[in-house]
């Protein structure tokens, strides 16, 4: 069976990217290997999104913020599909990726901006976890070899 690679990026690299690269590198059909960075990343995940993570099975030592440069180096996985999940991302020139991938925006608002109790806080980013599944859930569930582009936009607005 083909994998195929997707790369979630936000702007720091330590919520909501994350928690894509985590449910689509530990999503039931085993069609993903997930990847996450960012255009300015953090230094650290945030600890929710990361025990999130770790709860999905993802492997904690795979859990680290990184800049997307290192995705478009010539010694870099080449990825199939390219998602930004924050609005700041979306906006910005990303690199060059090699191979052409399919490209869309599934924008999420920032779970590490939540005031308020930790179950607050948890349930915000148990929310965005929830509508990037259905996402993920419905991507597997197309002829992944035939994706475009638009494709891959139309997910956000069925989802």
């Amino acid at each position: 069976m083909k994998q195929y690679n997707i790369l979630f990026l936000c702007t720091h690299n330590s919520a909501r990217s994350i928690l894509g690269e985590a449910l689509a590198s530990t999503h039931p059909s085993g069609l993903f290997v997930g990847y996450s960075a960012g255009s300015t990343p953090g230094t650290t995940v945030n600890p929710i999104a990361q025990d999130l993570a770790i709860e999905m099975g993802m492997d904690s030592t795979k859990l680290k913020s990184k800049s997307w440069d290192v995705f478009g180096e010539a010694n870099a996985p080449k990825m199939d599909f390219i998602v930004t999940v924050c609005d700041n991302a979306a906006g910005e020139v990303c690199p060059v990726w090699p191979g052409n991938p399919a490209t869309a925006h599934w924008g999420f608002p920032d779970p590490s901006q939540v005031e308020g109790s930790d179950l607050e806080k948890k349930a915000a980013f148990v929310s965005v976890m929830n509508g990037l599944k259905k996402r993920i859930d419905i991507l597997a569930s197309m002829p992944l070899d035939k994706l475009d582009s638009m494709s891959l936009k139309e997910i956000h607005t069925k989802a």
